[in-house]
């Protein structure tokens, strides 16, 4: 299940990995993949990254942690375009595939892979429930769905900040709570259902990320991005830490099982 209203391009992409890394458009890097993943031995096992953006951990789930297929998925083609030049670099491409889908169900055959993987990508997909029913589709038996995403802390209509960040951020996020999170997991067969706050651990990090943005390192970013898109970024960085302060936004990681 995938939706399509995103808007990175070249420009944004660079911007990104000069904040996150290369390969990773979203934070925390190696080390939090690292934690999503604690326990799941992903070795010669197939793997779907949803979302897979500039490739990054899509080539990490491959050369790091020794899957033997990794199939990644997204609806943009700036960000495939790089995550395959990657791929080739890495010379992977006998075991990484990526591919342009349109939004919609996973274009996978059921029970076709052992773990589904996202990294902060499936805030763009609104209908968690699909979402998870068609994790649970393509999963074999036994196996995991593992996944971090940006969560709001309650049903129902976000406070005024956080509607403000939502709309500074322009991304047609469909931000869900923990419980609907929980519920569309369990509605879809999955057991060992786990969640754990990333609230605060990322508020710090993202007042370290607006430091960088307004310090030393802004010509840096602004050549990159240039200097009217690194102030609505700079914007959205201070919005987000509002909601962030009060707990709202709180990222989450989540685990769950498709039984035997």
């Amino acid at each position: 299940m995938l939706d399509d209203d995103l808007n990175y391009d070249d420009r944004h992409i660079a911007f990104l990995e000069a904040l996150w890394g290369e390969g990773f458009l979203s934070p925390g890097g190696p080390e939090e993949v690292a934690r999503i993943l604690a326990g799941l031995d992903l070795t010669g096992k197939t793997i779907v990254d949803v979302g897979s953006g500039a490739g990054g951990i899509t080539i990490a789930l491959a050369g790091q942690y020794q899957a033997g297929k990794v199939i990644g998925l997204d609806v943009e083609e700036p960000v495939c375009a790089h995550a395959r030049r990657r791929v080739a670099d890495a010379g992977l491409t006998e075991r990484v595939e990526i591919r342009q889908v349109t939004p919609g169900p996973f274009p996978l055959p059921d029970a076709s892979v052992d773990i589904v993987f996202s990294k902060d990508s499936i805030v763009h997909i609104p209908d968690k429930h699909a979402l998870a029913q068609d994790a649970f589709r393509v999963l074999r038996s036994g196996g995991w769905f593992a996944a971090s995403d940006w969560l709001i802390s309650h049903d129902g209509d976000p406070s005024p900040e956080m509607a403000a960040y939502i709309a500074q951020e322009d991304l047609g996020f469909g931000m869900a709570s923990p419980s609907r999170y929980r519920d569309a997991l369990a509605a879809a067969g999955f057991v060992d259902i786990q969640l754990t706050n990333r609230n605060p651990w990322y508020r710090d990090v993202a007042k370290e990320e607006l430091a960088r943005l307004v310090g030393p390192e802004r010509q840096k970013f602004e050549a990159t991005l240039g200097a009217e898109d690194l102030q609505g970024m700079i914007n959205t960085w201070e919005a987000m830490l509002v909601v962030l302060d009060s707990g709202e936004h709180c990222p989450h990681h989540f685990r769950a099982r498709k039984p035997h």
